[in-house]
């Protein structure tokens, strides 16, 4: 038989809603109510989470059980939730002791970062299963720590020191006791100047160019191309009094003031410069030539100048600054010609390339003899390069072709190979960094010849440790103007630096300087030299005799530099193997 379940009288308040009054509702419930009696009332408040009304399962230990009164104890018990946290605030009521309980009982999370995270590694850890997985990932992670720290100080010593340290740096020519010292400026007063200059006219084209191969704008990493060696083709690197056209150009009384684009671009880029460099200044009567020595630095191309990690300063390292500035003067070399249609169609100028024999093969190069007005009284007349030509709507465009090298991933933090296809702006963004002087120094080469179109090619070793044999990886072209706006480079500052130097140099007296960038601060110092100095250069130079870039006593109306470039690139593969 099953029993019925009666609910008991529900109280009626006619005096409005809710229960009645205490009294009337302990007097109508002990009367007509049916609940058992001594049942404990638990309060909450809406916002607390409601638990059970009676817990029948819950085990009572009561050790007076045979007590008269154990079966009530036990009924209350039941009904007792002064330790149970569905209550708060029956449990606030009960001892604090009692009702406490530990939620996690794990330590804080500790940072992965800061001082005390490096000096507190061998603390107690639970043993763990020693295979090789384990193994692997123990390796792992002291590799990313050995990471982690290194960036660290990176970053600590940057904060001090924005730029690398140049102390170790040695200066490109040997300062002699007998050189006075004229005058020091600082880079920081080029910032202030601004020139500006008319159009340039065009006095003289000699030399021949090819034409640009289109099907290079479409190589990927996917699809690189070998880069090829180019041994029989010569390149000149002639210094401006060894020009026959520019000495041909003074005595016509067409300029004041003689250089090279090369020249011009290191004076115009200036401020960005790291490492040391130097310019021959001769002045002859009313006349300003501004040369560079035989196997100067400025015939090969810095890498990695500006950038915050060091490069290694052993000269037979492969990665030093100087065995990388030979690598890199050898790929833009090759780098130049390999991008050419090579079918023997040649665009021909006024005159033939004033620097080659008869029946030689050279290098696809035209040059072209500008003059600017920088006065009303003064010229300058400089010697620019292009090195090919595009015909793109039956009008012919004039480019520059240059290369960046990429020698080891490690150092610059971001693989070619990987990047270049999803984030080329992160790579160049990269190369702006590290090598700022370099791509300032070709945009303004290219903006003084006004060519239409700078073409840089990405080359990078077939393996870190080769440094002979290259892959080309894509080739982008930037139009001259634009690219120097992207990499914040004044056409106006430009060129009031030259005009500066020119009205400097112009007061002195008849005679040779030599300006020269200071290796460890950013400043260049004039200093007056005898007229015989530099005649024997590879006696003074700070660097052995065996690593001129121009073999000692050449010509230097014939300089070869492929082979000198070459043949360096040559000495040091031999060595290594």
């Amino acid at each position: 038989m099953v029993g019925g379940f009666e609910v008991g009288a529900v109280p009626f308040n006619p005096d409005g809603w809710g229960p009645p009054d205490a009294t009337t509702a302990t007097t109508t419930t002990t009367a007509t109510s049916t609940l058992p009696l001594h049942v404990p009332f638990a309060p909450f408040s809406r916002s607390e989470k409601l638990g059970r009304i009676a817990d029948w399962t819950r085990n009572v230990n009561n050790p007076n059980a045979t007590r008269p009164n154990a079966n009530k104890t036990a009924l209350d018990s039941v009904f007792d939730f002064t330790a149970d946290d569905s209550f708060p605030a029956a449990a606030a009521a009960g001892d604090d002791d009692s009702t406490f309980r530990l939620v996690d009982g794990k330590p804080p999370p500790r940072p992965k970062f800061g001082p005390k995270w490096r000096f507190n590694q061998h603390r107690p850890q639970l043993p763990q299963r020693r295979d090789e997985e384990v193994e692997a990932r123990k390796r792992e992670a002291e590799k990313e720590r050995a990471r982690r720290d290194r960036l660290y100080n990176l970053n600590r010593s940057n904060q001090n020191h924005p730029r690398r340290e140049a102390a170790a740096f040695k200066s490109s020519v040997d300062i002699q006791p007998e050189w006075n010292m004229l005058d020091q400026i600082p880079f920081s007063t080029f910032s202030k100047l601004s020139f500006t200059v008319p159009e340039p006219e065009d006095l003289l084209l000699c030399g021949g160019l090819e034409f640009y191969d289109r099907s290079y704008d479409r190589i990927t990493p996917k699809n690189e191309r070998r880069l090829e060696r180019f041994k029989n083709r010569n390149f000149f690197k002639v210094t401006t009094t060894d020009d026959p056209v520019i000495r041909r150009l003074a005595n016509e009384d067409k300029a004041t003031v003689f250089a090279t684009d090369n020249i011009l671009a290191t004076l115009m880029c200036a401020p960005r410069s790291v490492y040391s460099w130097d310019i021959v200044i001769q002045r002859v009567g009313n006349k300003l030539f501004f040369d560079k020595r035989d196997g100067s630095q400025l015939d090969l191309l810095s890498v990695h100048e500006t950038s915050h990690e060091p490069l290694p300063e052993a000269k037979d390292d492969m990665n030093s600054a100087y065995a990388l500035s030979v690598e890199a003067a050898y790929i833009n070399q090759n780098f130049s010609q390999q991008v050419l249609i090579r079918d023997g169609n040649k665009v021909a100028f006024d005159e033939p390339n004033p620097f080659a024999n008869e029946g030689e093969e050279v290098a696809s190069v035209a040059y072209r003899y500008r003059r600017w007005k920088l006065d009303d009284d003064m010229y300058l007349v400089a010697r620019c390069e292009v090195q090919s030509v595009v015909e793109v709507n039956k009008q012919r465009s004039f480019l520059t072709l240059n290369a960046l090298n990429e020698f080891d991933p490690k150092y610059s933090g971001v693989d070619w190979r990987q990047k270049l296809e999803t984030q080329r702006g992160a790579v160049l963004a990269t190369e702006l960094k590290n090598n700022a002087n370099k791509l300032a120094k070709w945009t303004a080469q290219a903006l003084v010849a006004s060519a239409d179109l700078m073409k840089l090619g990405y080359v990078s070793r077939v393996h870190p440790r080769d440094h002979y044999n290259h892959v080309i990886l894509a080739v982008v072209g930037y139009k001259p103007r634009d690219f120097a706006s992207q990499i914040n480079l004044n056409t106006s500052n430009m060129w009031g630096i030259v005009k500066s130097i020119v009205d400097l140099c112009m007061k002195l007296n008849e005679g040779k300087y030599v300006l020269v960038k200071d290796p460890s601060k950013p400043q260049v110092r004039i200093y007056e030299v005898p007229a015989d100095a530099f005649e024997n250069d590879y006696v003074e130079e700070p660097l052995p005799e065996e690593e001129q870039v121009q073999p000692p006593g050449e010509d230097t109306e014939n300089v070869e530099t492929n082979g000198a470039a070459n043949d360096v690139e040559d000495k040091q593969i031999d060595a290594q193997a």
